[in-house]
């Protein structure tokens, strides 16, 4: 019976001894695979980039908001003008056609007969002579009523067709600001939700105010900025900007009480008398391009690759800008983002 038993058992190096080594090799390998996977998985972002991040697409989405809204505020003025020039041509259709209706009367009373019978049925040749002058130069000023009937017509079809397009154009700028809008509203929406799950301290980074360091560059650039500044708009314009710290940033304002970053350096300068357009990609096109080593106060400083944010420089490497809603206007560095130009406007 032990020689049996003993005949039944198999070598070590057999099947068995192969997959008890497969077994263990597979159980190390995945151990492996599972500890280099913990070192290699990402992390996840932290909460303050989200936020970044997700401002930085509500201001895009801004900027275009604005862009889009300037386009449909020209549209509707374009229609505004375009049915009042409708309503005048109306009016000189009307008189047009007065006269036309005078001078149709007026043949009719005549009679309409042949102006030879009427020659040698008249009483008076010479008053009939003078008559038919009279009656010709009537025809000629028939023939041009109705041409002016004519063009008049023309004019309002020409007119109406060009309201229509102005119509169509304003129906597409609404349905563009819809979708920008909504884009905006979902972003600041999340944003607002990354921030509530952030610590205080975490939180006050990002929305502290200006900092007593950087407020202080601030005033001494304000102090300064007449002799510094390039042109007295220029000083103007950052004196402006000053008088707005702690304004609220809100999507689409241009003051006087609340800004978003592009509506507060176009109410800058609109309160020294130029007229800056709307959006930061058509701002950075405002003026003369600067370089960064050049900039003085009253430049316009442009960032991020789609030009989508701008300040207004104040000297010392700092700026007055409209950070994002959850931060007021404040002072901050010029390096605190990737810059992407700068404008001084003429």
């Amino acid at each position: 019976m032990a020689a049996h038993r003993r005949s039944r058992q198999r070598p070590v190096g057999g099947t068995t001894a192969r997959a008890a080594v497969t077994v263990v090799l597979a159980g190390t390998a995945t151990a492996a695979g599972f500890d280099g996977a913990a070192h290699a998985a990402p992390r996840p972002a932290p909460e303050g980039a989200d936020v970044d991040r997700l401002y930085r697409e509500a201001e895009v989405a801004t900027e275009k908001y604005n862009g889009t809204k300037e386009r449909a505020d020209s549209a509707r003025e374009r229609l505004r003008d375009l049915q009042d020039e409708t309503a005048r041509a109306q009016a000189r259709l009307n008189r047009a056609r007065e006269a036309l209706g005078a001078v149709a009367a007026a043949q009719y009373r005549a009679g309409g007969l042949d102006p030879a019978l009427r020659l040698m049925l008249s009483d008076d040749p010479d008053a009939y002579l003078d008559g038919a002058a009279l009656a010709e130069r009537a025809g000629s000023r028939h023939h041009a009523e109705l041409g002016r009937v004519r063009a008049q017509l023309r004019e309002i079809e020409k007119l109406r067709g060009a309201a229509r397009v102005e119509v169509k154009t304003l129906t597409t700028r609404r349905a563009e600001l819809g979708r920008h809008k909504r884009t905006i509203t979902e972003k600041l929406s999340a944003a607002r939700q990354a921030l509530s799950r952030m610590s205080p301290e975490e939180r006050a980074g990002i929305t502290g105010g200006t900092s007593r360091a950087a407020r202080s560059a601030g005033d001494t650039a304000r102090d300064t900025v007449l002799s510094q500044a390039p042109n007295a708009r220029a000083a103007q314009a950052v004196a402006y900007a000053h008088q707005k710290l702690g304004s609220p940033y809100v999507w689409g304002a241009t003051g006087p009480d609340a800004f978003d970053c592009s509506g507060l350096v176009l109410a800058a300068y609109r309160s020294a008398g130029v007229s800056l357009p709307r959006t930061t990609y058509a701002q950075i096109d405002a003026g003369r391009r600067v370089s960064r080593s050049e900039l003085l106060p009253g430049d316009l400083v442009f960032f991020y690759s789609g030009i989508s944010h701008v300040g207004l420089y104040i000297g010392n490497g700092q700026m007055i800008h409209a950070p994002n809603p959850s931060a007021p206007v404040r002072v901050a560095p010029v390096d605190q983002m990737p810059f992407a130009g700068a404008t001084r406007v003429v």
